[in-house]
């Protein structure tokens, strides 16, 4: 059929995939939520339906109202929010709840995409670098004081593609040192980590010595930098303390275990790694997870729906619905460098990157490799708002591909 042509079926067919399994999972956690997902898959279509059949270009000309309107649903949350769990990020109507932050983080792909396209920006210039953050800060400046941590790193899924579009990569590269600082001062005499940094400086500045153009400046930036990451090597601990009991116990448990905190911060990861422990190279079974039937994990059908993947559909079930993201993640990457249109490059790179932090940091978390934040599995976890905005961006970018592989220009 030539009004098929151009549609990415192999992104669709992933797509549909991963709903269909993750309907599959909560249901086996909790038919009633199952049942509800199922509703809200049907929804997504319908809603994606409508975008196909939406021209490319309202994305584009829309992008800022989007934005706005996100950033004000955030902002509506201080007065009008329900508190759920500890976190004020939903909006509640009837028997339905809305989480904004979702929808946010599509008014920036939109707004981020329409902004690097335009005439205007150049990565050159410390305008175009400032407005770029800009766009990606107002929304987490207020998402920081909700306060909705697993929701704050997501945004740094933005730089990505400010990264593909010639943003340097220092930008990472410090992030990363300051973590790193931060992370191994927690476990380590904070004075080792200050003599490793002053050697470690010591022998970079030697062999790129040649590259510096020395002055009052440079050498003012090196001392500053240094003295700043020293300065964090020795105030970690101190800001560990000053994190509310909850968060703190949350980073602790890394380098504590989990057993440490079976009654607390520790219980969820516990019965989580004994889940997908538990479950073998082909697993227990669909709705056999003793774990999962049992409800020991809290949020199961959440942010931990992985270890019922685990528990259930053992070594081999988890390691394909890896895969599946995997190659669905990766195949959106390839598409959008493709895009003859920026506009479109730019918001793939936006969608590809949040998909691939919140899998990241969602594995890493169920897993034990990264501190409990509260993020979901993008298209598998349990929520309507989660799962129509990762909907909705899906089929924008399938159609923004439709578009482009079907344009002469």
């Amino acid at each position: 059929m030539k009004w098929a042509q151009g549609i990415d079926k192999l992104g669709l067919a992933l797509y549909f995939l991963l709903c269909t399994f993750a309907v599959a999972n909560i249901y086996s956690v909790d038919p009633s939520s199952g049942t509800r997902q199922a509703v809200w898959l049907a929804v997504s279509v319908f809603v994606g339906l409508i975008i196909f059949v939406t021209r490319a270009k309202f994305f584009e000309n829309m992008a800022g109202i989007i934005y706005i309107a996100g950033v004000l649903l955030l902002i509506g949350l201080f007065p009008f929010g329900t508190e759920i769990l500890g976190q004020k990020n939903w909006y509640k109507f009837g028997a339905v709840s809305l989480q904004p932050v979702e929808f946010a983080k599509l008014g920036t792909a939109l707004m981020l995409a329409n902004y690097v396209s335009g005439p205007d920006f150049n990565l050159k210039y410390k305008k175009s670098i400032w407005t770029s953050v800009a766009i990606i800060g107002i929304p987490a400046i207020v998402v920081l004081m909700i306060p909705d941590v697993g929701s704050l790193l997501v945004f740094i899924a933005f730089l990505i593609a400010l990264f593909r579009e010639g943003m340097s990569g220092w930008v990472f590269g410090v992030g990363l040192i300051f973590a790193s600082v931060f992370l191994v001062a927690l476990a380590v005499d904070p004075l080792y980590i200050v003599i490793a940094i002053v050697l470690i400086s010591a022998i970079v500045l030697f062999l790129n010595s040649y590259k510096i153009h020395w002055n009052i400046l440079s050498v003012a930036a090196i001392i500053g930098g240094v003295g700043i990451l020293c300065g964090l090597a020795y105030g970690a601990p101190h800001i560990l303390e000053k994190l509310p009991k909850h968060q703190r116990e949350r980073i602790e448990v890394l380098y504590k275990g989990e057993k440490a905190f079976r009654d607390t911060s520790g219980y969820n990861l516990l019965y989580s790694k004994t889940a997908i422990g538990s479950g073998g190279f082909f697993g227990k079974g669909y709705r056999e997870g003793s774990v999962t039937q049992g409800k020991f994990v809290p949020e199961q059908s959440t942010d931990y729906i992985f270890c019922t993947v685990g528990e259930e559909w053992g070594f081999f079930g988890s390691s394909l619905l890896v895969i599946l993201y995997s190659i669905f993640i990766g195949r959106i990457y390839y598409l959008s460098e493709k895009q003859k249109s920026a506009f479109n490059r730019v918001f793939g790179y936006c969608f590809a990157s949040i998909l691939l932090m919140h899998f990241s940091i969602n594995l890493g978390m169920v897993m034990g490799l990264f501190p409990t934040v509260g993020i979901p599995l993008p298209f598998f976890s349990y929520g309507g708002s989660s799962l129509l905005a990762f909907s909705m961006m899906t089929f924008i970018f399938f159609k923004l591909n439709y578009t482009d592989r079907n344009s002469l220009v």
